[in-house]
């Protein structure tokens, strides 16, 4: 199931499911809400004085080859889901790399 990515004005959207305190940080895999679906990140930070959200935002800057400066939590600042927005990439870009990175990640179903 492909994780819903929009475009927007500003950038791509989408939304991400975190897991702080984890043992290391990585992509989980992908959470079936619906018709749509989530990626999920487990994120060895703890959700303390946004420690969790700037970890979030450094790991999809690796990810995503993008500069820290262009991903933005547009939603979500203390909750587990977020709604991430990288600016100067399209959906079909975002798409893309993480189709290279989620075939080797499992697949979890709500």
């Amino acid at each position: 199931m492909p994780i819903a990515i929009r475009d927007t004005r500003d950038g791509a959207r989408f939304t991400v499911r975190v897991a702080p305190r984890a043992s290391r940080t990585a992509i989980t895999g992908v959470f079936a809400n619906g018709p749509e679906a989530t990626l999920r990140i487990a994120l060895h930070a703890p959700p303390v004085e946004g420690r969790a959200n700037a970890a979030l935002v450094d790991f999809l800057s690796d990810v995503l080859g993008t500069p820290r400066s262009a991903i933005e939590i547009a939603g979500g600042q203390r909750a587990r889901t977020k709604t991430i927005l990288v600016r100067g990439r399209t959906a079909a870009e975002i798409s893309a790399l993480f189709e290279k990175i989620l075939p080797t990640t499992r697949k979890v179903q709500s």
